[in-house]
């Protein structure tokens, strides 16, 4: 096994045992002597990889990251070929592959934010800027964020063990929230100008659905 590959394998094998400590036992237990104890390698082997706490936890949250954007990817490229929204809807569905991914993947990012929110900041730029092209494209710019908002909230009080919900429960609502033809009869017209490239959202909508 040549060096690039046992430092892969080590690095692997100690953000998986930082996955497990944080799910185990809360980001408070989690140091590099425990991911030592919990991956099996030497500190010096962790340190080898992560220099500090921080370190492991913004791996995590970029090894998460660049997971759920390869989801979003794929589904995107489906989604312009069959939503009137597809951002929203790339959206929406990537929230409901984070809804039912297990929780102690989920859970890292918890970590992360709770023990450093500057971490944050990289997603939250994100979300932005995937809030704006959400906006752009919606006849209903407000109606598309509430169905953006129940995602979330479904997400949240599932990763923080606060809904009453079963997993079918959860399908059925996902499922609802991805249906354009539900919504379409709530929908009222943005405000001129609303959308962001300064054409009207609501006939870039319609366009779309003409295409469909």
């Amino acid at each position: 096994m040549d060096n690039a590959t046992r430092s892969e394998r080590s690095r692997n094998a100690a953000l998986e045992a930082a996955i497990a400590i944080i799910a185990r036992d809360g980001p408070g237990r989690l140091t590099l002597d425990a991911i030592a104890r919990e991956s099996g390698l030497s500190k010096g082997g962790v340190m080898h990889q992560f220099r500090t706490k921080e370190a492991v936890l913004k791996a995590l949250l970029e090894r998460q990251m660049a997971h759920f954007e390869e989801f979003s990817t794929r589904y995107m490229a489906k989604a312009r070929e069959t939503s009137a929204n597809p951002n929203l809807a790339t959206q929406l569905a990537t929230v409901r592959e984070a809804a039912t991914s297990p929780n102690s993947d989920a859970l890292a990012l918890v970590a992360a934010m709770v023990e450093n929110p500057n971490l944050m900041a990289l997603p939250r730029e994100r979300e932005m800027e995937r809030m704006a092209a959400i906006r752009d494209e919606a006849a209903d710019p407000d109606l598309a964020m509430l169905r953006w908002a129940g995602a979330m909230g479904l997400l949240l009080s599932s990763l923080f063990g606060m809904s009453p919900l079963g997993k079918d429960d959860h399908q059925r609502l996902f499922a609802r929230l991805l249906d354009d033809s539900q919504w379409t009869g709530l929908e009222r017209p943005a405000a001129t100008g609303a959308g962001k490239s300064g054409t009207a959202p609501a006939a870039k909508a319609a366009g779309r659905r003409k295409r469909a």
